[in-house]
């Protein structure tokens, strides 16, 4: 009852009071009781004396949307779920209802409708229930000044905006007056448009787009008119009346605006009977997807939110909180590469493989070289969520984009070692002796810092057979993946840089630290620093691109609804590499694509030029396929999952592992990650042209020269350093001589040589000791005299004089091995050089070099 009472009192108080404050507003406007509300009138004039002449309305928050290259949608984003349209996209049905329900004679009156005031005071004082008498334009402003303060997390501005009190009412109705008169002759429909996509329609729809899509599935310009009726009927108490929590409710609100649209005879009898009969099932509802949880490639979309709010877009705000507002309500389409189909082929080649249950994880990135744009970027757990399968980490990507932590690439970086020695001035045929099993123990090594002598254990060995203890070149040790001929390379190329290098070319660190603090361990080359999967496929997207490299980027364009485009990070392409060199890193990985190369199973099919790299990490932890052509580079990986209980007490490798879901793994690059890579690849390749590599250079294929650093009075471990620093390899060659044994007697060849080349460090053997001869035998009854003794047995040949090296060595020849002479060298020198060597002799003992020991 008192609550009652307070209602038919302020009903009253504002009747009398917006009455009079309606002729302090218009002079015009004659309105009964002005007299006896002088007090009230000068309290109104003194309220709007202190506001300003219009109301500041900022652009209605529209929801963004992120495009994949077909037009599809990758992700939305909103802090209102709002698509404005214009009037001529909104149906007259919907029109009609609005103002039925709220302010039918909205294109009779102006901003202030004293008829309709009048009306709400007489039915609120025969104590009906309350009813406003605001006009359509009115409540407009209300809603503009509601939703600023949403916006701003006001709440205080909230309550404000919708208090029962005379300040209010003045300010709304000066605020709808100038609006009105600002607007001009097209006011009124301008401010139903206004309406209509302002209000709220309950469940997270706002405006009458947004309403259509979530309850009916339709859009605005095709509601009927029962659809109409009920979202008009919406606004008033969107909660109460809210279609999914209370359907009964909607529909008898419903009601209430078919039968006041039949009684302004907006619509006939028949068209009311019909609508009423219409039925609603609110297991039609369609969600309202935001953010990236529901996207069909979260991760992806993930990472366009990300970078949309980092530092790279100061086009949306200065600060992050500033960028995240822009792109929940800017109403933006955000453009990007994303090729759906061929990122849907990358998970199902994944999934073939690994599932996302598996204690393991696989990714796939595709990138253009050209333009650094991606294509598709692939994780074998592609959901978010905290479910068994599911992840917030996007694996591919550095920690600030996707809080991942990396992984170890394996012989990828090789690549890395190819192109820095080959920049260096070795040549693609550069051969070194690649042992079985090679110890660098106190070894020189070149950081970026200068020199240091490894102190530590650290043993290499081969883990594909056929190429032990040989002198292959570089082509045969790409094939191969040889680890006993790269890492010698990168101790002669110089560490720093091949990790310069890589980083030149987009390797980044998963911590995002600086190449250059891996410089100082000599597994550099064989992959063991961590790594991110995109900065690989970036890497070797620059190989492609002969030398150049390109940012990755997500984005290719983002405007809003006016055309206005905004900034995005810029395709950034810089030459990190002389093209030829470029054409000579591909010149040797097109050879792993074919047999005997390791990387001929992931080989695309249809005649496609292509060059790559297997990877596989110490004990098969992580299996890698990195490959190319000058039209896409990609990359596919599986790893263990780190950390996992699965794994605590399990061999942690992936060879010959069975996975729980049932694949049965080998634990080679090629024949895990390469086929994911063959099959994501070959979806990315199709229409595009079959465009062939750049031939490499002749100064790539003939190389460097360098002069042999004179040895002389040098010991054996000082000479081998010298020569090793300066860029060539050392093979240790032991000659007869009668020196004592271990002696040095120096090095061949000598004077300007092919950087790479094999200089041989003679090392005297001694002499040779003859064999003592058996005693003499009886001789045999009536049988031909026997010889008294056996021949003695030939002696071990012994090099002859060295002859003058060739002027001109051939590229593609290197040092021979020794060949013995027939008759061994009288008294050599001990700096004398020894004859150059051919292969394949007995006499060539190689030893293990470097450990400071004599040989």
């Amino acid at each position: 009852m008192n609550q009652t009472k307070a209602n038919r009192a302020y009903s009253l108080l504002m009747f009398f009071a917006v009455s009079a404050l309606c002729g302090v507003l218009t002079a015009g406007l004659a309105v009964p009781f002005v007299a006896m509300l002088g007090g009230v009138s000068k309290a109104g004039a003194d309220s709007l004396d202190q506001l300003p002449a219009a109301l500041e309305i900022p652009p209605q928050p529209e929801q963004s949307k992120i495009l994949m290259a077909d037009g599809s949608v990758l992700g939305t984003f909103y802090d209102q779920n709002r698509v404005y349209v214009p009037l001529s996209k909104i149906s007259k049905n919907m029109q009609d209802a609005q103002v039925a329900i709220e302010d039918h004679r909205f294109f009779e009156h102006g901003a202030f409708d004293p008829l309709g005031t009048a009306r709400a005071f007489v039915r609120n004082s025969a104590g009906s229930a309350t009813q406003g008498g605001s006009t359509l334009t009115q409540q407009y402003v209300k809603q503009v000044l509601v939703n600023e303060a949403q916006l701003n997390d006001d709440e205080e501005g909230i309550a404000k905006a919708q208090e029962q009190t005379i300040s209010r009412k003045v300010r709304e109705l000066r605020y709808a007056i100038a609006l009105e008169k600002r607007l001009g002759k097209d006011a009124k429909k301008q401010i139903l448009e206004r309406y209509l996509n302002i209000a709220y329609y309950g469940d997270g729809a706002y405006g009458v787009e947004a309403a259509a899509r979530h309850f009916f599935n339709t859009s605005a310009a095709k509601l009927t008119i029962g659809q109409s009726a009920m979202l008009a009927g919406l606004v008033q108490n969107p909660n109460a009346t809210n279609p999914r929590l209370n359907p009964s409710g909607a529909l008898s609100r419903r009601n209430v605006v078919l039968n006041r649209m039949l009684d302004l005879e907006i619509i006939t009898p028949e068209q009311h009977r019909q609508a009423r009969a219409e039925q609603f099932d609110p297991k039609k509802i369609q969600p309202q997807p935001n953010g990236c949880m529901y996207s069909e490639f979260p991760m992806i979309c993930d990472y366009v939110r990300r970078t949309l709010v980092s530092d790279k877009m100061p086009s949306f705000g200065k600060t992050p909180e500033e960028r995240w507002n822009f792109l929940k309500r800017g109403g933006l389409t955000i453009q990007t590469l994303i090729d759906p189909r061929t990122q849907r082929a990358a998970e199902k080649a994944i999934h073939s493989v690994i599932k996302p249950t598996d204690p393991a994880i696989s990714t796939s990135v595709i990138i253009q070289p050209k333009t650094g744009l991606i294509v598709a970027m692939a994780q074998s757990r592609n959901k978010m969520g905290d479910k068994p399968g599911q992840t917030y980490l996007n694996y591919n990507v550095e920690r600030e984009f996707g809080d991942a932590s990396g992984f170890q690439a394996g012989s990828t970086f090789k690549a890395f070692g190819v192109a820095a020695a080959l920049e260096a001035g070795f040549t693609p045929d550069t051969r070194i002796l690649a042992k079985r099993e090679a110890d660098f123990k106190d070894t020189v090594w070149k950081n970026c810092e200068g020199t240091f002598t490894l102190t530590s254990e650290y043993t290499v060995s081969n883990s594909v057979s056929g190429y032990d203890d040989e002198r292959i070149t570089m082509i045969q040790a790409a094939q191969g993946s040889v680890n006993t001929y790269f890492v010698p390379l990168a101790q002669q190329v110089g560490n720093c840089k091949v990790t310069r290098m890589a980083q030149r070319a987009g390797a980044k660190l998963a911590n995002g630290k600086n190449m250059d603090t891996q410089a100082s361990y000599p597994s550099f080359i064989l992959g063991t620093a961590e790594v991110t999967p995109m900065s690989i496929a970036e890497a070797y997207a620059t190989f492609a691109n002969r030398g150049v490299h390109c940012n990755p980027l997500i984005l290719k364009s983002v405007q809003n609804k006016a055309g206005k485009k905004f900034a995005i990070p810029p395709s950034k392409c810089t030459k990190v590499m002389e093209p030829d060199v470029a054409d000579g890193v591909n010149y040797v990985l097109k050879h792993v694509m074919e047999r005997p190369g390791t990387g001929a199973r992931a080989a695309i099919d249809g005649g496609y030029p292509q060059a790559g790299k297997t990877g596989t990490t110490e004990s098969n932890e992580a299996v890698w396929f990195a490959g190319y052509t000058p039209e896409m580079a990609g990359i596919s990986m599986i790893s263990i999952e780190k950390g996992t209980a699965y794994w605590k007490k399990r061999r942690q490798s992936l060879k010959n592992w069975m996975t729980p879901s049932g694949t049965l793994l080998e634990g080679s690059g090629s024949g895990d990650a390469g086929r994911i890579y063959k099959l994501a690849m070959a979806e990315a390749l199709k229409g595009k042209p079959k465009t062939g590599f750049k031939q490499p250079s002749a100064r790539i294929l003939e190389g460097k020269k360098a002069t042999v650093p004179d040895v002389s009075g040098m010991g054996y471990d000082q000479a081998k350093k010298t020569i090793e620093a300066a860029g060539f390899n050392t093979v240790t060659w032991r000659v007869p001589s009668r020196y004592s044994v271990g002696a040095f007697l120096g090095a061949y060849p000598r004077g300007e040589q092919k950087l790479g080349t094999t200089i041989y460090l003679q090392v005297s053997s001694g002499l040779p000791r003859p064999e003592p001869q058996p005693d003499p035998k009886p001789e045999p009854t009536r049988r031909t005299q026997q010889p008294t003794s056996r021949p003695t047995p030939e002696s071990k040949p012994t090099p002859t004089a060295a002859p003058k090296p060739a002027p001109k060595p051939a590229p593609t020849t290197a040092a021979p091995a020794p060949k013995p002479a027939p008759k061994p060298a009288p008294k050599p020198a001990p700096t004398t050089a020894a004859p150059a060597p051919k292969p394949n002799e007995p006499t060539v003992v190689p030893t293990k070099p470097g450990n400071g020991k004599k040989p």
